[in-house]
């Protein structure tokens, strides 16, 4: 009866041993937990043997609140095409409960909970097999559920562990009761292996083992101890962090990665081919067309201090995040790291032909030497960078300012100095550029034939074709007015919904689970 108001029930009992019984007892119990092979489960049977005839006494049951924010939180991570799971060692009845209360699931779908259980192996066996047809055929997959407890479990791994892998796959939702430690740990692999990416969360020391199997663990700090918290990946106080965690933390540094990564081949790219080009051109006679010092600068200094300033950059505010979690869905889906954007950033690189060929035509001449040539070449290609980073980024800080066009003049300011100083080849080269308004004439062109079909096909997709994320940045800058293209409704609220919708029809992997222990505070 507690137990259906969420209560967590402790039954005290007793029984009398005569010292004999005992010593036997104790002898069994100590040569089970001594076995190499099998040890939880003989201990489990030796256990089960001596509970036996035992003379009640009472009954506890004690509330076990929920923290703060817990239901609000979990309510954003669906939203966000989450799967969260339930593991707990609680029994059926207590965490169906804590799933009512903390919007794990709905009053409504209580009675679309489907049950794995039964009194004989055969009857979990066809329980599994019903609730996989009945996830199968069903239209509204988020609102089904399953809950099963650890005894079926171990009947499920032993002998229809693909059939349970299935189900796992097509469900959203999924209570699972008494549950041990190493069970936990076995449900996170089973999901590993199938390809999901999977988070466990708990706050115990019976959570440890869960949290690391997962490929990333949350450890909650609290009155349990901080056994889970030194085990895990990341540390926080609360249930209700998580959403910043992965909606706003998680997503920015996903962003941010992605730029990073895809931008690193370009910069690496755009110099190498033009090195290429001019290897054609001399006939592949082997000269480079830079000195040794521009290479080593170009890589350690001149383009990797701006793109730092990536990590200061958000697409769309905190906010607007947390009041649209399903924007998740573009990480999710590797909307912004994927084979296309790594076309795209490639395509990019191409533009080095553009540099290549401004600089021949306008340098390739008996008075230009070949260091004034190398210059040029070098200057259109930190132009671009300047500018790549500039339109790839999204909000502006002082920081990002300073590095980006501090970089951007500290290359002169470094070339001019290795210029006057007579020992080195490049003796004068970039104060006699500077000197020419050629080469600034030069530079432009490098920048507009570089930057403007990428501005204008951004523009084109901004007005005729806008992604969420586009609509986002909208609202924001008008401060909650934007336009939907023509060719929809002019509603901006309902062309994001569209868009959202649309984002998880065509959303390319399935749901991530997020594993979590009972989200109740312990």
């Amino acid at each position: 009866m507690y137990s259906h108001f969420g209560l967590r029930t402790l039954c005290l009992g007793c029984r009398d041993l005569e010292e004999d019984e005992y010593k036997e007892w104790s002898k069994k119990f100590q040569d089970a937990s001594c076995s190499l092979d099998n040890r939880e489960h003989k201990i489990a049977e030796v256990c089960n043997s001596l509970e036996q005839g035992i003379h009640i006494l009472g009954i506890t049951a004690i509330e076990d609140r929920l923290q703060d924010g817990v239901p609000e939180t979990i309510k954003l991570l669906r939203k966000a095409g989450i799967n969260v799971w339930m593991l707990t060692g609680d029994k059926q009845t207590t965490a169906i409960q804590i799933g009512l209360l903390c919007n794990l699931i709905t009053p409504e779908s209580k009675g679309q909970l489907l049950s794995i259980n039964g009194k004989t192996e055969d009857d979990i066996l066809q329980s599994l097999e019903r609730a996989l047809t009945i996830m199968k055929t069903a239209l509204e997959r988020k609102d089904l559920a399953f809950v099963l407890d650890g005894w079926a479990l171990e009947i499920i791994l032993k002998r229809s562990l693909e059939s349970f892998t299935k189900l796992a796959m097509m469900s959203r939702t999924a209570i699972c009761c008494r549950m041990t430690p190493l069970q936990k740990a076995q449900l996170v692999g089973i999901l590993k292996s199938s390809g999901s990416l999977t988070l466990a969360i708990g706050d115990g020391g019976n959570d440890v083992r869960m949290i690391q199997e997962a490929n990333i663990g949350v450890g909650i700090s609290g009155r349990e101890g901080l056994q889970a918290a030194r085990a895990a990946d990341y540390s926080i106080g609360k249930f209700k962090f998580l959403r910043r965690l992965i909606l706003v933390h998680g997503r920015y540094s996903y962003n941010r990665t992605a730029f990073i990564s895809q931008y690193s081949f370009y910069k690496s790219l755009l110099i190498c081919f033009i090195q290429i080009l001019f290897s054609f051109s001399s006939g592949l006679s082997g000269t480079s067309i830079f000195n040794s010092i521009s290479l080593m600068a170009y890589n350690v200094f001149y383009t990797s201090l701006p793109v730092m300033t990536i990590i200061f950059d958000k697409d769309i505010s905190e906010t607007t995040v947390l009041r649209y979690p399903q924007i998740l869905l573009y990480s999710q889906a590797g909307r912004l790291l994927n084979r296309s954007t790594f076309a795209e950033w490639f395509g990019r690189s191409l533009y080095a032909f553009v540099v290549f060929l401004i600089t021949i035509n306008a340098y390739a001449d008996e008075k230009s030497d070949m260091e004034e040539l190398s210059m040029v070449a070098l200057s259109g290609c930190i132009w671009l960078q300047a500018f790549v980073v500039t339109l790839d980024t999204n909000s502006f800080t002082c920081p990002q300012i300073t590095l980006i066009w501090g970089n951007f003049v500290a290359f002169y300011m470094i070339n001019l100095i290795l210029s006057a100083v007579p020992t080195l080849q490049m003796h004068t080269v970039m104060w006699h550029l500077c000197n020419q308004p050629s080469y600034w004439i030069t530079m432009a062109l490098i920048v507009a034939a570089g930057m403007g079909p990428v501005l204008a096909l951004r523009y084109l997709r901004n007005v005729y074709r806008p992604s969420a994320i586009d609509v986002l940045q909208q609202i924001e800058q008008t401060d909650g007015h934007a336009q939907a293209p023509g060719n929809l409704e002019s509603s901006t609220g309902t062309y994001l919904d569209y868009l959202l919708t649309d984002l998880r029809r065509n959303k390319s992997s399935i749901h991530q689970p997020l594993l979590s222990d009972s989200a109740s505070s312990r």
